[in-house]
């Protein structure tokens, strides 16, 4: 079950950033082809809080669709299989969406400080 290592950096991260704070809130994106179980997800992510200051918190997570575009005919389109094949049949694709795994947003006590490089993120 690697929900439950995904579960653990999540937390990991959320604790990190909340410096001391709690947290009450995590929004992650989840692209559907990472494979990743949301329900198992949830589940691991309650287990990995628990004793840190995001215990109790709720998990929200965000589907994110596949989508590629193919080289061949220059179609786009919706993946919804791990391997994924136009529907023209070819299998020279580029994946644009749908395997995003990050932390979107984490909702804590007061508010968070900005992160170190917030300057070059803007």
């Amino acid at each position: 079950m690697h929900e439950l290592a995904i579960a653990q950096s999540v937390v990991d991260a959320v604790c990190d950033h909340a410096a001391g704070r709690a947290v009450y809130r995590v929004t992650v994106d989840v692209g559907v082809l990472t494979a990743v179980v949301p329900d198992a997800l949830r589940f691991a992510f309650d287990i990995a809080a628990e004793g840190t200051v995001a215990d109790g918190a709720s998990l929200d997570i965000r589907c994110v669709p596949g989508a590629a575009h193919c080289r061949d005919c220059g179609a786009d389109f919706t993946v919804t299989e791990l391997l994924p094949l136009c529907p023209c049949g070819s299998a020279d694709v580029a994946i644009g969406a749908g395997r995003e795994l990050r932390i979107r947003s984490m909702e804590v006590s007061r508010e968070c400080a900005q992160p170190a490089d917030v300057e070059t993120t803007r």
